[in-house]
């Protein structure tokens, strides 16, 4: 369902002195702007300050990506209490930890969907929506990937109109993305099971029209005649 890296968050830096230096230099000239771009070397010792901020992110980057591999042979194995917390007595620090140190890197955000997906597979569902809803990366199709599993969540604990708004929701972030024939298609399911037969018409209809070639047309069939 995901691929490995992807992008940037801003949850929740750890601090260190660099960290505390940029911030620092940051509010010295936000407070005192009316006098300080009188000075020429200003710009220079802020832009310095932010490619030493973003040296130290791609370090901590490179980092947990280490952290994130030798985390995943717990997920894949479906173990995942132990994909979030780690193992005592080993090198794996667990999904949780990883986010929290890691989580304004691009592997921390990775991690975080990880981490979401494993709270909602151990049945953790509230637990599940708030790491999703923590996950503020830039690529679509990772936006995607969390608003289907909170789309799952929902689902799980009955609220079927939410889950179909958020598949719908994820179904439109990206028109290049090859899950959204299914997206659009459970969409739909979900507003049969709220009730809501028109809106689900819709989808099932939207899918016949424009994801021919998606696994989805597999199966619109049977939900277009139960709308109906």
């Amino acid at each position: 369902m995901l691929t490995k890296k992807k992008q940037i968050s801003k949850k929740e830096i750890k601090e260190d002195t660099l960290v505390t230096s940029y911030y620092k230099t940051v509010k010295f000239i936000d407070d005192y702007k009316s006098k300080i771009y009188i000075y020429t070397g200003v710009f220079v010792v802020l832009v310095i300050a932010v490619y030493f901020y973003a040296d130290h992110k791609a370090k901590n980057n490179e980092k947990a990506n280490t952290e994130l591999a030798r985390t995943m042979d717990f997920y894949s194995q479906g173990a995942y209490q132990e994909a979030v917390e780690g193992r005592k007595g080993t090198n794996i620090i667990g999904l949780k930890k990883i986010v929290e140190d890691f989580g304004n890197t691009e592997n921390g955000e990775t991690a975080r969907i990880f981490l979401a997906n494993s709270y909602n597979l151990l049945g953790k569902f509230d637990e599940a929506l708030k790491v999703y809803d923590d996950y503020s990366g830039n690529i679509d199709e990772f936006k995607s990937t969390v608003l289907a599993g909170k789309a799952s969540c929902y689902e799980a604990k009955n609220e079927f109109e939410k889950a179909a708004s958020s598949l719908k929701d994820a179904a439109h972030i990206s028109k290049t993305n090859v899950l959204n024939g299914e997206y659009l298609l459970n969409a739909g399911i979900n507003f049969l099971k709220a009730g809501q037969k028109e809106k689900a018409l819709e989808l099932f209809n939207k899918v016949k029209d424009e994801y021919k070639t998606s696994t989805a047309m597999r199966e619109v069939d049977r939900y277009l005649a139960e709308a109906k």
